[in-house]
């Protein structure tokens, strides 16, 4: 069976960067995008990511423009809003497909139950949140409209923590 490990993100300096890098870690993979009304979310993506994240706690942000074009931005521009403009200091990868014909490997992975023997969830919209367990493997999926700072999100996120 597969693991998110079998991936890869590609950074904005075009660097491949391996997914297996976060072995043992809590992720919290997330379709953003820059143009859309869930965008306020990456201020609490930051919040969560703060707070966890000396406990083994990662964020993972995939910006798309899937949905209704609302992330027209790219390279050095995209980075910049992310960086500067939301402040987010977790990491943030190059621009994807995450539903349709081209969608990447990772978020077809994600989102088939057949690949993840977990769940059926492509993403609605942006910020579809993933939440992967320490081993790599599918946990639970939260929609859009989960705010990163629900109790139902951060309770998951602090058992997937405790667990061994």
């Amino acid at each position: 069976m597969q693991t998110v490990y079998d991936f890869h993100g590609q950074q904005f300096n075009g660097e491949k960067k391996s997914l297996e890098d976060y072995a043992g870690k809590v992720l919290l993979i997330v379709n953003t995008a820059s143009a859309c009304l869930f965008t306020k979310q990456f201020k609490s993506l930051e919040q969560l990511y703060q707070k966890y994240k000396h406990q083994g706690f990662e964020v993972l942000a995939f910006p798309s423009n899937d949905f209704y074009g609302q992330e027209p931005m790219t390279g050095f521009q995209l980075e910049t809003f992310c960086r500067i403009n939301q402040q987010v200091t977790f990491p943030v990868f190059k621009r994807i497909h995450v539903i349709g014909n081209y969608c990447d490997p990772l978020y077809q992975y994600l989102s088939n139950l057949y690949q993840n023997g977990k769940f059926d969830a492509k993403p609605r919209w942006n910020f579809h949140k993933y939440l992967i367990d320490k081993q790599g493997k599918v946990a639970d999926y939260f929609y859009s409209f989960t705010s990163p700072k629900s109790n139902r999100l951060m309770t998951k996120i602090e058992q997937l923590i405790a667990a061994q």
